[in-house]
């Protein structure tokens, strides 16, 4: 089924949204390493119950230095994020005591401002973390920068990725696959997709793309039936397009994919690849493209399109056989992925500009004005409950097993109940 009417959003946050990974990433159990957990799908493996969760359940609240719209990134114990201080030119990178909110350590890096959309932040990338490094990107106008640190907080090493041309500022967020760092460089200058070599920082390889608007799309990986990894990005230049992740050359490309700005990530449910594009008049559309069988011999195909109260900034969420897509202007679409089939749609009010995770049966988005609005992740729309933090926020919950940190603009919560 098509959705067919066009969506009013003034969003051109530019965010970080994040990708479904098929592919298992062999990390700790404890983790949330990257943006929506480990396996870049949004779904946790917790105690906290969301539809029980109230205000009375905050553990601790700590306020950051300075702001920012990257999620809270989790190893273990250790919270890991990003801010920065207009007053004083720093971006800063936290680690936080998981248990306490301690603040452990603070690394700054002296910035330069620049002019950015106001729904942006200067630190909107969320960090990637492993068991031995943490792993940044922050840009101006001159530097794309990637850095890496260990968990005491000692550089490691940093590249200069070159300049980033973008009227939004700069918003997409790193991921690892294997022993690379992957970064997606899609701008209105020089376009690329980028593998660092995790330990070093050296280049393993650089994939040129075609420049226009600057994508917000974090890439991911989709395992196809022969068990062959392939990197899913997504941009308005580009449209959809697989690569070999270990080498960076391009399997497949469904280059009309889409007409206007990719912020949300790509995800993979159904068997099939969904990507979304937008802008701030509207417009906004989902693509679901069914990937080659073989990508030797046959073509993506477009399967069907979602144009009605469809998303731009969130990215969607699939849990079970279902999909939901959160769109900026607070509507929610629970669809079947595999044929299209929109079950409902249905308003849950607001705007959004962060992305829904899941625990079990229970999906989760926080408004732009801070309230946790949880819904059934089933065929009945049905709103379970509601918390108000009453502070901006435009990210996405992170987990650990016991508990919740939620990130407003200048604050950090834990919820445990």
């Amino acid at each position: 089924m098509k959705l067919i009417s066009r969506i009013q959003t003034i969003a051109l946050a530019c965010l970080c949204t994040v990708c479904f990974w098929q592919a298992p990433q062999n990390q700790a159990a404890s983790s949330w390493n990257r943006f929506r957990g480990p396996n870049g799908n949004g779904i946790a493996e917790t105690s906290v119950k969301l539809s029980q969760l109230t205000l009375k359940d905050t553990v601790w609240k700590i306020d950051l230095p300075g702001e920012g719209h990257s999620s809270p990134i989790l190893w273990e114990d250790t919270i890991f994020l990003t801010s920065m201080n207009k007053d004083t030119g720093a971006f800063h990178i936290l680690a936080i005591n998981a248990a306490n909110g301690n603040i452990l350590w603070t690394r700054d890096v002296d910035y330069e401002t620049f002019k950015k959309h106001d729904f942006n932040s200067f630190a909107s990338p969320s960090v990637t973390v492993d068991a031995d490094r943490v792993y940044v990107l922050w840009a101006t106008p001159g530097h794309f920068y990637a850095a890496a640190l260990d968990h005491a907080g000692e550089w490691l090493w940093k590249e200069d990725l070159g300049p980033f041309k973008s009227q939004h500022g700069v918003g997409v967020s790193p991921m690892l696959y294997k022993n690379k760092l992957i970064v997606a460089n899609d701008q209105m200058g020089a376009s690329s997709l980028i593998a660092l070599d995790k330990t070093s920082g050296s280049r393993v390889w650089k994939a040129d793309r075609k420049s226009g608007k600057a994508a917000y799309s974090t890439p991911c990986i989709y395992t196809d039936a022969s068990g062959r990894d392939q990197l899913i990005c997504n941009s308005e230049a580009e449209g959809i397009s697989a690569l070999n992740p270990d080498t960076g050359s391009v399997l497949w490309s469904y280059g009309k994919a889409f007409d206007k700005r990719s912020c949300s990530s790509p995800i993979v449910a159904g068997g099939k690849i969904f990507g979304s594009c937008g802008s701030g008049g509207g417009g906004n559309f989902v693509v679901a493209i069914e990937p080659p069988s073989d990508t030797t011999s046959s073509e993506p195909k477009l399967a069907y399109e979602l144009r009605r109260q469809a998303n731009y900034v969130p990215t969607p969420i699939a849990v079970g056989d279902l999909a939901f897509f959160w769109s900026d202007t607070g509507f929610v679409s629970c669809v079947d992925p595999a044929s299209g089939e929109v079950h409902y749609q249905n308003r849950v009010r607001s705007r959004y500009f962060g992305s829904p995770v899941a625990v079990g049966n229970e999906i989760a988005c926080l408004s732009t004005t801070g309230e946790l609005v949880v819904i059934s992740a089933s065929t009945d729309f049905k709103i379970l409950n509601k918390v108000e933090l009453d502070a901006t926020t435009h990210t996405t919950p992170a987990f650990d097993q016991e508990g919740m940190y939620v990130r407003t603009i200048s604050q950090l919560y834990k919820f445990k109940n």
